[in-house]
């Protein structure tokens, strides 16, 4: 009997068909509403609890926070409508497998590694999220801002439990994924705002007239927590930005936008940007203020909102993770193309759980959205140009594809470089790493460009002498 139910059970999951290797067909391209509904969902999510909260911490006045957040997600909007879903739309095949017909079977093997485990560290940071509501029922020790190991075995077994749940309905596919975010994200929604509006009293606010006063003198002060370094505009709006350039600038969501229908369907990140991170950021701001200084994300929310809101954190945790493990297992699928996806994304969330049980990952989760946005932007652009301009350019498209490489140098000079050059800005130029993926992107660029137009034609003459 249990032979035969686990013989149907992997029957069912090899016949789960993501398309990991070649386009999405016509017939499973998807409209408008599926995109709305999981990018609303992604970003109404765990995180945006810490967020928020690091915000207030970081001393960001309510002037910059505001028109920070207002223009850097525009900005992030417009990156995921115009760069990335353009070439997910014309090519529609994942990153990963894409950049293996550019890179050369050996030079995405590696970034695959990279981009897979990054993405891990990601979903491991929502897995830390959701676990710190459902722990507070058993009295669990909550992380602090200091913590970087795991508090207690009661901590471990949390995380493990919401981790196993997060790794099923990734493995379902794409579909599964984007229906549970569908489902949760109005719930979630109105939970983030509700919650806020009910602390507003214990902030002295008690009408509209007196919320902005109160937002500037309690709430988004100006002033660091001690140790913190002071957040100005600049690094709201760049943070807004970049938060998710290893998504759109660093084009990942490929694996995603390949099965929308037009390219258009890019500006669906407007319901995660806006309804997420805009007024979600905002609301948990207002959350850590009431709950005096608390960091923890399921605190916050019981703190302000009782079951509902700790709740909240853990629907919100699974939406994001959901689809961040769903890219790792895709990428990991291009290391091992001979495991089926289920397996490969079993690993990747057992992968992401142990990483979770780590809470120094959420508490410098501002650092690492930069890091891990900055480290896969260049391979962005060279998708990028190598999809949408080299043939306008006079270069071969699908370089490796095309001459039988296994090592696309151009690329992959192009990603060392880039990263070189990054770090010497930030080391002797000074500059936060909030704000190097606007000029390494055009680094990439120039670098990539040049690179392929000395070997593609280095290759020519030699062919023709």
């Amino acid at each position: 009997m249990i032979n035969s139910l686990l013989d149907n059970l992997d029957h069912r999951l090899k016949s789960i068909d993501e398309y990991e290797r070649e386009p999405v067909p016509k017939e499973k391209q998807k409209g408008w509403r599926g995109f709305l509904g999981m990018y609303a969902g992604e970003h109404t999510a765990g995180t945006e609890f810490v967020i928020g909260a690091l915000f207030v911490a970081h001393g960001v006045s309510a002037v910059d926070l505001v028109l920070g957040l207002i223009i850097g997600n525009l900005l992030a909007v417009f990156s995921w409508a115009f760069l990335c879903a353009p070439v997910a739309v014309k090519s529609r095949l994942t990153l990963y497998w894409q950049l293996r017909k550019i890179c050369g079977q050996n030079l995405a093997l590696i970034y695959n590694i990279v981009n897979a485990v990054m993405f891990c560290f990601l979903a491991g940071a929502m897995i830390t999220v959701a676990a710190t509501a459902v722990g507070l029922p058993f009295n669990i020790p909550m992380p602090g801002l200091d913590d970087w190991l795991p508090t207690s075995v009661g901590w471990i077994i949390t995380v493990f439990l919401v981790g196993s749940v997060i790794t099923v309905v990734a493995i379902a596919g794409y579909e599964y994924v984007a229906r549970f975010a569908n489902i949760s994200f109005p719930w979630m929604f109105l939970v983030f705002i509700a919650a806020a509006i009910a602390v507003l009293p214990s902030l002295g606010v008690t009408s509209v007239s007196e919320f902005w006063p109160a937002a500037k003198e309690r709430i988004w002060t100006g002033e660091p927590v001690a140790g913190l370094t002071q957040f100005t505009f600049w690094h709201v709006m760049f943070f807004a930005w970049f938060a998710n350039m290893a998504m759109h600038i660093g084009m990942s969501d490929m694996s995603i936008l390949r099965y929308a229908e037009d390219w258009k369907m890019g500006f669906s990140s407007a319901a995660g940007m806006f309804f997420g991170h805009f007024l979600a950021w905002m609301a948990s701001g207002i959350l850590m203020a009431a709950a005096a200084g608390a960091v923890a994300p399921g605190y916050i929310a019981y703190n302000s909102a009782g079951i509902a809101g700790a709740l909240c954190v853990v629907i919100a945790g699974w939406t994001t993770a959901n689809p961040t493990i769903y890219r790792a297992g895709l990428a990991f699928q291009a290391v091992t193309p001979n495991w089926k996806r289920w397996k490969v994304t079993l690993f990747t969330g057992l992968l992401t759980t142990i990483i979770a049980c780590f809470p120094a990952l959420v508490m410098n989760l501002l650092d690492f959205v930069a890091l891990y946005g900055l480290v896969l932007m260049p391979m962005g652009a060279v998708v990028f140009l190598d999809v949408m301009f080299f043939k306008k350019l006079n270069l071969k498209s699908n370089f490796a594809e095309e001459t039988g490489s296994k090592f696309n140098w151009a690329a992959g000079l192009t990603w060392f470089l880039t990263l070189t050059l990054c770090l010497a800005i930030n080391i002797y130029g000074g500059v936060e790493i909030f704000f190097l993926g606007l000029p390494g992107w055009f680094i990439a660029v120039i670098l990539y460009i040049g690179f392929s137009t000395f070997i593609q034609r280095k290759i020519k003459k030699d062919n023709t002498e």
